[in-house]
């Protein structure tokens, strides 16, 4: 297994469909980068739930998955499921989160996610932020979508146990969910743990990567 870094972070940027997506998809990581780099700025930007209890969740769950971490957030009023039929609204909101940052990473959904507001996101993503290593983040769901990711954040049994209390201690309006749980979401972190033998972590795909192996 090859173990290859960022260098130091100073900023990322992480976007989401809906809100609870960047916790659920890289909620441990993110737990993960904020303790190793105090003071990581991280600009998040969540398309939907804007003005609505879900935007007062995010916020108070990223919140507690960036400790110590300049956390910006923007919550749109795009309609849940429609992002299509909102096309150009999304791609101006993706377009100014990168003229507000040059980060050193980027958290996104996956292109092969089979909905359609996270799948349209990821699309946008990787014209946006060319130039830079977007990892696109994984949501367990009934479609059945999940494939083979090609990079892994190894967990430790207490990140991955923290982000499983704090996606339930922050987002009550989801816990009627039937795949909301404690077992889903260690469960995948363990089978993701498993394939780069790490006890726990979170997986991404990766669409398009530059090596510099000359320094």
């Amino acid at each position: 297994m090859i173990r290859l870094g960022a260098g130091r972070l100073n900023r990322i940027a992480a976007v989401g469909a809906h809100c609870d997506d960047i916790a659920i998809g890289a909620g441990g990581t993110l737990l993960t980068m904020c303790l190793a780099h105090p003071g990581l700025r991280v600009d998040a930007l969540v398309l939907s739930g804007g003005g609505s209890e879900r935007e007062q969740e995010e916020q108070a769950a990223l919140t507690a998955f960036c400790p110590g971490a300049d956390l910006r957030l923007t919550v749109l009023k795009l309609p849940d499921g429609r992002l299509p039929a909102h096309w150009d609204e999304a791609k101006a909101a993706v377009e100014e989160l990168r003229g507000q940052t040059e980060p050193d990473l980027v958290l996104a959904p996956r292109t092969e996610d089979a909905h359609q507001d996270h799948r349209g996101l990821a699309k946008l993503m990787t014209t946006a932020f060319r130039d830079h290593l977007v990892l696109g983040y994984e949501i367990v769901k009934w479609d059945g979508d999940l494939g083979r990711p090609s990079a892994y954040q190894p967990l430790s049994p207490e990140a991955a146990e923290e982000k499983v209390r704090l996606l339930q201690e922050h987002y009550p309006s989801q816990r009627h969910r039937p795949w909301y749980d404690r077992e889903a979401f260690l469960g995948l972190a363990r089978i993701r743990g498993i394939e780069c033998h790490a006890r726990y972590a979170e997986a991404f795909t990766v669409t398009k990567l530059t090596l510099n192996l000359g320094d």
